[in-house]
C-alpha cells in the first residue's frame, strides 16, 4: 500500500504491526472498523486491535506495547470516543510516537475535526465528567485532542475514505 511506503524513519525499522487501530468499540467495531481491519488485512497490511489481546492479560500494557511498535496508527474519532478513557490514554500514546516518527491519520467517523479540536458537544461533555475522577490527565487529553484535530485527516461519507492513500467505495 502506497501509505506504507512513506514510512522509512528508523521509527519503523523495529515495527511488529504496520497499523495499530484506535477507536471507540460501542460506536465502530462491528461497522466500519470491522470493514477496515478486514480491508488492511486482505491487502496484506499487518493491524493490531484490541481484540487481539490475549485474554487475561494486563490491557493497559498491552495496547501502549501495540502503539509503539506500530508504524502508523490510524484514530477514528466518533461521538461516543472521549467517553473511553482507554481510547485518550492511546490518544496521549499516539502522539507521544507521532514525535518519534510514526504516521497518524485520523478519520472523522460522522464528526467534525473542530468538534475534537474545540471539545464541543459530547466531547466536552465527557471530559467534563471524567475531570471529577481523572482532574490531572483530562488537561493533557484536552490538549491531545487540540493537537490531533489539527492533523489533516478524512470524513466517513458515503463511501469509506482514508486519507489520500486509499478509498473505498459502498
Amino acid at each position: 500500500m502506497a501509505f506504507l511506503r512513506g514510512s522509512s524513519s528508523s521509527f519503523t525499522q523495529h515495527c511488529k504491526y504496520d497499523v495499530f487501530l484506535n477507536f471507540r468499540g460501542k460506536d465502530t467495531r462491528y461497522g466500519f472498523i470491522s470493514f477496515l481491519d478486514g480491508f488492511l488485512c486482505d491487502k496484506g497490511i499487518n493491524t493490531f486491535t484490541d481484540e487481539k489481546l490475549p485474554i487475561g492479560e494486563e490491557i493497559s500494557a498491552e495496547l501502549l506495547e501495540a502503539i509503539e511498535s506500530s508504524k502508523i496508527s490510524i484514530i477514528v474519532f466518533s461521538k461516543n470516543y472521549t467517553s473511553s478513557t482507554w481510547c485518550l490514554d492511546e490518544l496521549v500514546k499516539i502522539l507521544e510516537c507521532r514525535k518519534k516518527g510514526q504516521v497518524v491519520l485520523p478519520i472523522f467517523y460522522k464528526i467534525d475535526p473542530s468538534v475534537i479540536r474545540n471539545q464541543e458537544g459530547k466531547f466536552d461533555e465527557a471530559l467534563e465528567k471524567h475531570e471529577q475522577k481523572f482532574n490531572m490527565k483530562v488537561q493533557m487529553w484536552r490538549i491531545a485532542l487540540e493537537e490531533v484535530g489539527n492533523i489533516c485527516g478524512r470524513h466517513y461519507k458515503k463511501g469509506y475514505v482514508f486519507n489520500d492513500y486509499f478509498v473505498i467505495s459502498n
